[in-house]
């Protein structure tokens, strides 16, 4: 079987839980939106160096567009393991790619999110602070 993640330089174990299947049975579509959102901000909180102080003044990345092609299916217990990379890098936005499988190889969906950094007061783009901007181009497939 082809390794799907294998151009994705991070990946991230996602358990699935009871409540995410659905009627029809199978893990709902709003989980790999939830999966995509908290590998990307776990990866920036610790790697990137994302302040989550509510008091801090830094830029925050704010989603302005996101995306998801499904390609199979996955059910509760399945542990479904997401690739990350970014696929373009802007003054100040990033595209996140993302990739998911199943715990048997299986790819079951692709996705894609953008973040603007802003100005955490005005909401104005702002650029990607150098530190954060460092750590992404690690993840430039």
């Amino acid at each position: 079987m082809p390794d799907h993640l294998a151009q994705y330089p991070h990946r991230a174990p996602f358990p699935t839980r009871w409540n995410d299947n659905d009627i029809y049975g199978h893990v709902n579509n709003t989980v790999h939106y939830l999966a995509m959102d908290t590998v990307i901000n776990a990866w920036m909180i610790e790697r990137a160096g994302l302040s989550i102080d509510p008091g801090s003044d830094a830029p925050i990345g704010l989603c302005v567009e996101s995306g998801c092609r499904y390609i199979e299916s996955a059910e509760y217990p399945d542990t479904l393991t997401v690739g990350l990379r970014v696929g373009k890098l802007g003054t100040s936005s990033v595209t996140w790619e993302l990739a998911m499988t199943r715990g048997d190889g299986t790819l079951i969906a692709e996705g894609r999110f953008v973040h603007v950094f802003v100005d955490k007061a005005t909401r104005r783009p702002t650029p990607i602070p150098d530190t954060m901007r460092a750590a992404m181009e690690h993840l430039i497939a």
